[in-house]
């Protein structure tokens, strides 16, 4: 019986601890924006759009060529921006300079 109810209390500790970081990576594109240009010298590098359940979501990946950091971020069409992925040693590559498949 205590067993259960430790585990029935981290479960839902763990639960509540997840909301409030959930919430923090999440704010006005922006905002967002504005913090990944001014505090880590980020720049958009590449983009799409991704489809599920008939909405899309805009993907974008900024990265700094300074400090090799990257950010992947995901936004609505009602401009909430959430921070998916963050990292460092963020390489660039050439798609002109690799070598091209062969035709089918």
């Amino acid at each position: 019986m205590v067993r259960q109810l430790f585990m029935a209390i981290a479960v839902a500790g763990f639960g509540l601890m997840a909301i409030p970081a959930h919430a923090a990576s999440c704010a006005d594109r922006d905002t967002v924006v504005k913090r990944l240009e001014s505090q880590y010298d980020e720049m958009l590098s590449a983009g799409g759009l991704q489809t599920i359940r008939n909405k899309q979501t805009l993907v974008e990946v900024w990265s700094s060529q300074e400090t090799g950091t990257f950010t992947v971020m995901l936004t609505t069409p009602d401009g909430l921006a959430c921070v998916v992925a963050t990292g460092t040693d963020w390489h660039q590559i050439d798609m002109d300079a690799l070598p091209q498949g062969s035709e089918s």
